[in-house]
């Protein structure tokens, strides 16, 4: 699948990854729009990595065109 093609489904809560990775990722996730401090807290892209917990993650112009995102069951 494409970026353009998961995006809804990442919008929907449900979990991707790229299939061509295959080291310690283990999905990208949505978090959606929440608070802070007070503050509102715009939504983000996190990544789950075995050992290490989630991190932010940002998809690069390679994983924008990659044709290799897959749904996380």
């Amino acid at each position: 699948m494409t970026f353009e093609e998961i995006l809804p489904r990442l919008k929907a809560g449900e979990k991707v990854i790229r299939s061509n990775w295959g080291g310690a990722e283990l999905y990208v996730k949505l978090v959606g729009e929440s608070e802070q401090d007070g503050k509102k807290l715009n939504p983000y892209f996190v990544i789950d990595v075995t050992g290490e917990g989630y991190t932010m993650f940002t998809p690069t112009v390679c994983d924008l065109l990659a044709e290799d995102w897959v749904i996380v069951k």
